[in-house]
């Protein structure tokens, strides 16, 4: 008896140790969604982008700057939709576990966050300006990944691996720019499937 009480204070004393340190609001039910944006916004770029023809040349992009405008605003979309639902998640589950969404570990995470997403938007906006569109999705998903990876040790530890996922698949983006939006939809839409459903499965539960 005396042991498993000794057992539930280590435990309440790990559990205290992780949430100084790590985001623990992060709920998966919003990599789901976020995951689901993205293929929707892919099927959409899709018919955008293809419309009956199969279309791989940086000239088709430069001679149809409206769609180029499309799909920005698809990918803003998606963005701000799994923004939002991230924000309201992790307040639910914040409220839920009685801690604080802004503190300190909080502010270190958007820091970590904020510095690779911020140089990979503006190396994405130049290879807009100078026509460099056919990797633009391998660019989005590099930074995206070196962005987890940097923010991991705030987070849990499946982030990390997440990171790494996003950073193959980039990889593998940039070596066939020809099926840069297939990769866009595996990066951005089914790991993160996968990966908020081994969150909810393993923490939200």
């Amino acid at each position: 008896m005396e042991n498993k009480s000794v057992h539930q204070d280590l435990e309440s004393i790990r559990q205290l140790m992780e949430r100084s340190v790590k985001f623990v609001s992060l709920s998966g039910l919003s990599g789901i969604l976020a995951g689901i944006y993205a293929l929707i916004g892919a099927v959409l770029a899709y018919r955008e982008i293809y419309s009956g023809r199969v279309v791989r040349t940086v000239e088709y992009y430069r001679g149809h700057f409206p769609m180029v405008k499309s799909l920005f605003l698809i990918a803003t979309l998606v963005l701000a939709a799994s923004l939002v639902t991230g924000w309201f998640f992790s307040y639910r589950k914040a409220k839920k576990l009685k801690t604080k969404m802004w503190d300190s570990t909080s502010k270190r995470l958007l820091i970590n966050l904020a510095v690779p997403l911020s140089i990979g938007g503006f190396f994405t906006l130049i290879m807009v300006d100078y026509g460099y569109y056919n990797l633009i999705a391998a660019s989005v998903l590099l930074f995206y990944g070196l962005a987890l990876v940097n923010a991991s040790s705030n987070l849990y530890d499946e982030v990390r691996y997440l990171g790494y996922c996003e950073l193959i698949v980039g990889v593998c983006a940039a070596l066939w720019p020809g099926f840069g939006l297939y990769f866009w939809a595996i990066g951005f839409g089914l790991l993160h499937i996968l990966y908020g459903s081994l969150m909810y499965k393993k923490y939200d539960r």
